[in-house]
């Protein structure tokens, strides 16, 4: 996974945004003292999700699997 840095919505802090190869993911906002509980986020049928916790954006990577059935 490579964090990039996007700009931020108007009123808001940077996001950070990472991708990643499954529809599925942990975030525990960077771990450590600074972090938050970890989390588990399903996109279901999305291909991005945020974190309700730190807001770091978690994109699918193109052509990554889990979406099928």
């Amino acid at each position: 996974m490579q964090p990039q840095k996007t700009a931020p919505a108007p009123g808001r802090s940077p996001v950070e945004t990472i991708t990643v190869d499954s529809p599925v993911v942990a975030c525990d906002g960077g771990g450590g003292a600074l972090g938050h509980p970890r989390v588990y986020l399903n996109m279901g049928e999305k291909h991005d999700i945020d974190c309700p916790y730190c807001g770091r954006l978690y994109v699918l990577k193109a052509g990554a699997g889990g979406h099928g059935h």
